[in-house]
């Protein structure tokens, strides 16, 4: 051990802590690659599906939340609101996805930015921290806003009444604990252009 020299044994050293950091990064992708896959196995066996027009019986043409991505609304007040597309996919845009959500999903936490494995375990925390906090809200008096929660990403879509506070929605969502970014997607016209995609918007 002597003939290698302290910096030798000091190289050696840093090159097994990263060695083992990779290992670890390695494996962490091969269990959520699992993880993933076999959320989208439970959804296509048990999950409610939102069928298409005019493809009901096509497999593909069903949209599904296929990795059960916290997807409610903060309040219905109006009617005529087209409903979010929301995390709402085909079986093959699901499947497409799931090496993406693997890599996105850990790259927080390769950098050091988060304690959880995967960016996505804090979604059901958030989805819940929102309904405690906002839900019945009288900022949300007179619409209908629904919430989606990905990889700490939240978007709020919807219709609002003319004079309705976007800035101060999101704020209040940007305080939510762990909340990374904040998309706030509404239109005081439901009959027109929305800044969202529904089911009839989606490819």
């Amino acid at each position: 051990m002597s003939a290698i020299g302290k910096g030798g044994q000091s190289a050696w050293r840093a090159q097994a802590v990263r060695t083992a950091r990779l290992a670890a990064a390695l494996v962490c992708v091969g269990v959520f690659a699992g993880f993933w896959a076999a959320a989208a196995l439970t959804q296509s066996q048990t999950g409610a599906s939102a069928p298409l027009s005019n493809a009901a019986n096509a497999p593909d043409a069903q949209r599904k939340n296929w990795y059960n991505d916290p997807f409610f609304a903060l309040s219905n007040a109006i009617g005529a609101c087209p409903l979010p597309l929301g995390p709402l996919m085909t079986k093959a845009e699901a499947d497409d996805d799931a090496h993406y959500r693997v890599e996105r999903g850990t790259t927080c936490w390769l950098a050091h930015k988060c304690s959880k494995p995967n960016s996505y375990l804090y979604d059901p925390e958030i989805a819940a921290a929102i309904r405690q906090q906002l839900q019945g809200d009288a900022l949300f008096a007179g619409t209908s806003i629904w919430i989606t929660v990905q990889r700490r990403f939240v978007y709020a879509e919807g219709c609002v009444g003319p004079g309705f506070d976007s800035a101060a929605l999101e704020r209040r969502l940007a305080a939510i604990p762990d909340v990374e970014q904040v998309f706030v997607r509404v239109s005081s016209h439901p009959q027109g252009a929305l800044p969202y995609k529904t089911l009839s918007t989606a490819p």
